[in-house]
């Protein structure tokens, strides 16, 4: 099958709280849905009306069964998704204080089971076909998923829509400058890169939104986006450059709205639309996400985010 949307990299539960501005201590309830950055970015794909799939692995274990079941409720193909037996279906926590404090809890020992994907579980026909291939810098974090994820990419051989999100976790790393050394590995394999600041610094070493598009593009990309947070976004082509301001919303949880807004590029990028309608698309969509608990089941369809832009800009 070909789809629209193959993703590689974490997947897992997420298991939030329903009392916020209060430390996990004190929490009392909590519900779990389906996490995961590339499997979020999936999920939002689908909710776009795209087929999309995703490249992982579970624990063989009831976490593992559920994310079967969450990935096939969505509308995401399971079938390039494994168990590793020998190893526990990650878990994440969060704490909620908003409007722009979020921390997150990985509970990912003694290793993720998506971090066991191996080379020669790479799906190539399925790679070289999908219309967007999308992978994240977490999966650059331990072997054998980092060799994987170039197998991939000779696999794919940097067709159009080859998307890498700079998505840095510290805790998944010895030092910033181990993640540089990938990234900058992975970069000339890619079309698109997309991060936040805090991303692209220690993917090129600047904050500077232009300035890290700028050496983005010279590492490789053909299209770099870099999210500024309250300040927008800035994307940048070889000839093209835009700048989107934020949507003002209130925020619930600041968790996700990343993949929202990744999956929405997909969707972009993918209609072939205008680098502006692109991103802005894209940024109303993560804006959505930031209104919601959860991550998975928040990513909106896409009239919802239509129906955010015509009243943010009316």
């Amino acid at each position: 099958m070909s789809y629209d949307v193959l993703t590689i990299g974490r997947i897992g539960v997420d298991i939030y709280p329903l009392q916020s501005g209060v430390g996990l201590e004190d929490v009392e309830t909590f519900r779990k849905f389906l996490g995961g950055s590339a499997t979020n970015v999936a999920v939002a794909a689908a909710r776009h009306g795209h087929s999309s799939a995703v490249i992982s692995r579970t624990g063989a274990d009831p976490f593992g069964r559920y994310v079967h079941r969450a990935l096939r409720e969505f509308g995401v193909d399971d079938a390039f998704v494994t168990d590793v037996p020998e190893l526990p279906t990650p878990v994440t926590f969060c704490e909620i204080f908003p409007p722009d404090n979020f921390p997150i809890w990985f509970y990912r020992y003694p290793k993720a089971p998506d971090l066991e994907i191996k080379p020669e579980e790479i799906p190539e026909t399925e790679v070289r076909a999908a219309r967007l291939f999308w992978a994240t810098v977490t999966g650059l974090c331990a072997e054998p998923s980092r060799a994987a994820h170039f197998a991939a990419w000779q696999a794919r051989g940097r067709a159009p829509l080859t998307v890498l999100d700079l998505d840095y976790r510290p805790v998944f790393w010895t030092s910033r400058e181990e993640a540089r050394g990938q990234v900058q590995a992975a970069l000339p394999h890619v079309t698109v890169a997309v991060g936040n600041l805090d991303e692209v610094e220690v993917a090129v070493g600047t904050r500077d939104a232009r300035a890290a598009a700028a050496a983005l593009l010279e590492a490789g990309a053909e299209l770099a986006v870099v999210k500024r947070g309250p300040d927008g976004v800035y994307a940048r082509t070889k000839d093209t450059e835009v700048e989107v301001e934020p949507i003002q919303v209130e925020v619930v949880n600041g968790i996700g709205a990343g993949d929202g807004f990744g999956g929405a590029l997909c969707h972009g990028l993918l209609a072939g639309w205008p680098l502006e309608r692109i991103i802005r698309f894209a940024n109303a969509a993560g804006a959505i996400v930031t209104t919601r608990l959860e991550c998975s089941s928040a990513m909106p369809t896409t009239a919802e985010v239509e129906n955010l832009l015509r009243v943010s800009y009316a």
